[in-house]
């Protein structure tokens, strides 16, 4: 990824998007883990990825996950560490799969891939770090690991998904109008057409149906 002045101002304002949605939206999804909360800076990070490759979404993730740490989380170091394995396994392999394979298909494949792969590792490190981030035997968490981390890593990372097929021609129209991108195949942009918008809407309506059903509303 070959870095110039303009990038580099992008991916910080892109940066800063990403840090503004963790300060104003943290939304506790399980009521029997409240301190995992849903935060849509997954979505911007994705964009950036895709646009300019994984290792852009790499440092997005790394750079948002510390001012998040230094500013408004209360997990400290190990809220760094997870937010930086979150981001970036769901974040950098979509990004992998769409820069091989620039196509709609491509972007499908490699959220669904990401959403899958964020999924499983985080269930592995809620594993090992969760008892010692709370201070209890792990047997104590284990028994949260299908009915609470699992359920909220999966509706999490579908949102993100869901809300990157349906916010990212916007972001990248508003960054060409902006000059901070040139003007991409046009051919490609028709691509995320009104299929994947409803499909997407599909998704965001699910994952709002499951967190009405583990609040206990239906």
């Amino acid at each position: 990824m070959r870095l110039d002045t303009k990038m580099l101002c992008t991916l910080a304002v892109m940066s800063a998007l990403a840090f503004i949605l963790v300060a104003l939206i943290q939304i506790p999804l399980v009521p029997a883990a409240p301190f995992l909360r849903y935060e849509p800076k997954d979505v911007i990070i994705i964009i950036a990825g895709f646009i300019y490759g994984p290792l852009a979404a790499f440092a997005i993730a790394v750079i948002v996950s510390f001012i998040e740490m230094v500013t408004v989380s209360t997990t400290a170091y190990w809220g760094l560490l997870m937010n930086i394995i979150s981001s970036t396994a769901l974040c950098c392999t979509a990004a992998f799969i769409y820069k091989k394979k620039r196509t709609l298909g491509g972007a499908l494949l490699g959220l669904i891939v990401g959403v899958l792969f964020a999924t499983t590792i985080m269930m592995m490190w809620n594993y090992i770090v969760v008892p010692v981030f709370m201070g209890v035997p792990r047997a104590q968490v284990v028994p949260l690991l299908l009915p609470a981390f699992l359920p909220f890593n999966l509706i999490s990372n579908s949102l993100n998904a869901a809300l990157t097929l349906l916010l990212y021609k916007h972001v990248v129209k508003v960054l060409q109008v902006t000059r901070m991108m040139p003007p991409a195949d046009t051919e490609k942009q028709k691509n995320f057409n009104l299929g994947i918008f409803i499909a997407a809407l599909f998704v965001i309506l699910t994952c709002v149906l499951w967190i009405l059903i583990l609040r206990g509303v239906f």
